[in-house]
C-alpha cells in the first residue's frame, strides 16, 4: 500500500491539539527571516549572559524538535512514537566539545544509549558525529594530506579507538550506527574511518552507515565507488542518503579561498542525484542497506513506488526512511502506517548544549523554500479537521 502524504489525521494522531497550536506558532515565526534572526540573536545573547530563558526555550522550540534533556526523557518520547510503528534514532545532541577529556567522556554516554536502545524494539539506530570525538583542526590537517606529528598520530589513534568502541558495542547489541557527514574539507578522514568500521562490522549484517550528502556534485560517483569497494572487501555497504547540511558555509568558503565549490549548481541537480542514488541502492539491496533521510515527498514516493513495482516488501530489512523529529510528520507517519520502516531523528541533551542544533533547525525552516509553508498548511489542515 503506497502512502498518502496528505492524510493529516494519520500524520498528527500522536500530537494533541495544544501541541499542534504550539507548532503552528513556531513554524509561523520561522517563516519570517527577520523574526528568526532576532530570535537567534536574542537566544545567543541571553545564553552568553546567563539570562534565565531555559524554560522558554524548553517549552517551545526544544519540545518541538528534541526528545528531552536526558536519555530517559527521550525514551518516553520514543514510547509515544512506538504506538504508531515509528522508530527512533537516538542522537546525543551535544556539540562543540574540543578537549580530549570531553571526547573520552562522550564514549560511555553513547555506549549507554546503545545498551538502552538494545532493550527497546523501536530504537534501531544511534547517530554519531566524528567531530564529537576529534578536534576539527586535526581532521582538517589529515584531509589536507599534511604530515602528522607523532603526537597527532597518537591523537588520531585515540579517535579511531573511540569510534571502534562504539561500533563494537553496537555490533554486540544489534544496534545500527549512523555516522554523520561533515564539511567537505574534513570529510576524507571521516569517510576513511567509516569505511574501516564498515569493513570490520558489516561482514554479515549492517551495523555501520556512512552518510552521502547528495548536494555535493561528486557524491553519486563516490556512492557507486563505495559500493564497489565494499564488494571487493566483502562487506555490506551502509548508505545514508541526505541532501546536505552545510550549503552556505561550503559556497562561502569556496569563494573566499578561490576553489571550485563542491556544491551542486542548483536544487534540480541535487534532486536528480539524490533520486538516482536511492534507485542505485534499491537495485543492489543484497549488498547495500539504504537509509533514505529526506523531507522531500517526491523522493520518498519514488522510493516507495519502486519497491511496490518490483515486489520489494515495504518492511525490507535493508530499507529505512527517516525524517527529523518535529518535522514532516505527514511523511513519517503515513509511511509507517503503510508498513515501511521509519525512524525519527530524536536529539536529546541539556537545553544549553543542544542550542546549536536548534539554531540549525530554525535556519533550515527559514531558508529551505516551501518547507515551512508546507508544515504550516498541513498543521492548519489538521486543526481545521479537528475543529470540524
Amino acid at each position: 500500500m503506497l502512502p498518502q502524504f496528505e492524510d493529516t489525521a494519520i500524520a498528527f494522531e500522536y500530537r494533541s491539539t495544544k501541541e499542534l497550536k504550539r507548532a503552528d506558532f513556531l513554524f509561523s515565526s520561522m517563516s519570517s527571516p527577520l523574526l528568526t534572526k532576532i530570535g537567534m540573536g536574542f537566544t545567543k545573547w541571553a545564553m552568553d549572559w546567563n539570562i534565565p530563558i531555559k524554560g522558554i526555550i524548553k517549552h517551545t522550540i526544544f519540545e518541538q524538535f528534541c526528545g528531552g534533556e536526558t536519555m530517559e526523557e527521550a525514551a518516553d518520547t520514543a514510547r509515544v512514537l512506538e504506538k504508531y510503528n515509528v522508530g527512533v534514532i537516538l542522537d546525543y545532541g551535544v556539540e562543540g566539545k574540543e578537549g580530549e577529556a570531553e571526547f573520552d567522556a562522550a564514549v560511555p554516554e553513547f555506549i549507554k544509549a546503545i545498551n538502552y536502545a538494545a532493550s527497546q524494539k523501536n530504537i534501531p539506530f544511534i547517530s554519531v558525529k566524528i567531530t564529537g570525538f576529534s578536534r576539527f583542526s586535526l581532521l582538517e590537517k589529515i584531509h589536507s594530506g599534511a604530515t602528522l606529528t607523532a603526537a597527532e598520530q597518537e591523537e588520531w589513534k585515540k579517535v579511531y579507538s573511540r569510534i571502534d568502541r562504539i561500533c563494537n558495542a553496537a555490533f554486540d547489541a544489534g544496534i545500527m550506527v549512523l555516522i554523520d557527514a561533515e564539511e567537505s574539507w574534513i570529510q576524507q578522514p571521516v569517510d576513511d574511518l567509516t569505511d574501516a568500521m564498515m569493513e570490520q562490522y558489516n561482514k554479515t549484517k549492517i551495523t555501520v552507515f556512512n552518510t552521502f550528502q547528495m548536494y555535493r556534485h561528486d557524491r553519486l560517483i563516490f556512492l557507486k565507488e563505495s559500493h564497489k569497494h565494499a564488494m571487493a572487501k566483502g562487506y555490506i555497504l551502509g548508505a545514508k542518503l541526505v541532501r546536505g547540511a552545510y550549503m552556505e558555509k561550503e559556497r562561502n568558503r569556496a569563494v573566499a579561498m578561490g576553489y571550485t565549490s563542491p556544491i551542486q549548481p542548483g536544487k534540480e541537480a541535487t534532486d536528480k542525484d539524490y533520486d538516482e542514488g536511492v534507485l542505485y541502492c534499491q537495485q543492489h539491496l543484497d549488498k547495500i542497506g539504504i537509509f533514505i533521510g529526506t523531507h522531500n515527498e517526491k523522493s520518498c514516493l519514488l522510493a516507495a513506488k519502486y519497491m511496490d513495482e518490483h515486489g520489494i516488501p515495504a518492511n525490507h530489512p535493508h530499507v529505512y526512511f527517516s525524517q527529523l523529529y518535529g518535522m514532516s510528520d505527514n511523511i513519517s507517519f503515513n509511511l509507517a502506517h503503510s508498513g515501511y520502516h521509519v525512524a525519527k531523528y530524536l536529539p536529546y541533551g541539556p537545553v544549553k548544549d543542544v542550542i546549536p542544533y536548534l539554531m540549525r533547525r530554525a535556519q533550515e525552516n527559514t531558508s529551505v523554500a516551501g518547507q515551512t509553508s508546507r508544515e504550516l498548511s498541513l498543521i492548519r489542515k489538521e486543526l481545521k479537521r479537528r475543529k470540524a
